[in-house]
């Protein structure tokens, strides 16, 4: 009896697991309804001396059809050799009514 306890816990951790690590991939998915924004940077955390993919923490003012100017920031991987800079333009997509929520549709360059 014991021994059937211990599989159906290890089962159940497991299966978590992997729900945890799908959900991670996938990043979570917008609405159909999204909005498409544009995020002006006005903060970037300094770029690492390592090389590959980074944490980098941003902040920005993004705007949109129905936000005019919201300041919101973000925690993100990045790959070190294409560092984010302080008045970069990024694409962003969020759900309406929740900029907070935004994530990036395409990388910007500078301007």
């Amino acid at each position: 009896m014991f021994e059937l306890a211990m599989l159906v816990i290890m089962v159940a951790a497991l299966a978590g697991m992997l729900v945890l690590v799908f959900r991670g991939r996938r990043g979570g998915r917008l609405p159909a309804d999204a909005e498409v924004g544009s995020l002006y940077l006005t903060g970037v955390s300094p770029r690492p001396e390592a090389m590959g993919e980074q944490f980098v923490t941003i902040t920005g003012n993004l705007t949109g059809p129905t936000e005019t100017g919201t300041v919101v920031y973000g925690r993100m991987v990045w790959d070190a050799a294409y560092w984010p800079a302080i008045g970069d333009t990024l694409t962003v997509a969020y759900p309406p009514g929740k900029p907070d929520r935004w994530r990036i549709v395409e990388p910007g360059g500078a301007g």
